[in-house]
């Protein structure tokens, strides 16, 4: 065997690794990407649920609180961005979910100014029912972000980085809190 003859089978046999390696990379990025997916859909079930919540519990909040319009009327707008995002970008739908919980977090500040209000029924069911769901977001959040994680950890180290950017594949968005009343202690009073 020549010198040339080698050297063409070395050559095949790296190219034949590379083509290995490429094709192993981007199916682990499609596999992570698909798994990020996946966990924001099970969290969509339950962000579904919070949607029909919202204005059963805007309702009975509004006639207690008539002269708070404004914020009423900006839960139901965020609601409905919300509800209304376009679940195939990822990245709009989790912005959208954080205006929504910023403005469910004023509607429970309005309600704490209304002693007849936090009495009510209604709206104690319906609180403990968004509570729930609440409850059930965070659980799948959990799990977005891990899945978030691990997908960014791929598409950023090297070298599965060189395939991310050859193949169009990018960061996804965190699902965390934007509200910082949300990050301040819980003051329990007696």
């Amino acid at each position: 065997m020549t010198t040339g003859a080698i050297i063409g089978i070395v050559a095949g046999v790296i190219v034949v690794l590379l083509i290995i390696w490429f094709v192993s990379t981007m199916n682990a990025l499609i596999q992570k990407k698909m798994t990020v997916e996946e966990a924001f859909s099970g969290m969509d079930v339950y962000l579904k649920k919070r949607y029909d919540l919202i204005p059963n519990l805007v309702n009975t909040v509004k006639g207690y609180a008539e002269h708070e319009r404004e914020t009423l009327d900006s839960v139901i707008s965020a609601r409905n961005n919300a509800a209304s995002a376009n679940r195939g970008d990822i990245n709009a739908a989790v912005e959208s979910e954080k205006t929504l919980d910023s403005a469910v977090s004023r509607l429970f500040a309005i309600a704490e100014n209304y002693p007849n209000l936090k009495a009510d029924t209604q709206f104690l069911n319906l609180q403990g029912e968004l509570r729930s769901v609440e409850n059930d977001i965070a659980q799948s959040r959990k799990y977005y972000n891990g899945a978030v994680k691990q997908y960014n950890v791929k598409v950023a180290m090297f070298p599965s980085s060189i395939v991310a950017g050859m193949t169009g594949h990018k960061k996804a968005a965190f699902f965390e809190v934007s509200d910082d009343t949300q990050r301040e202690n819980v003051e329990v009073k007696f």
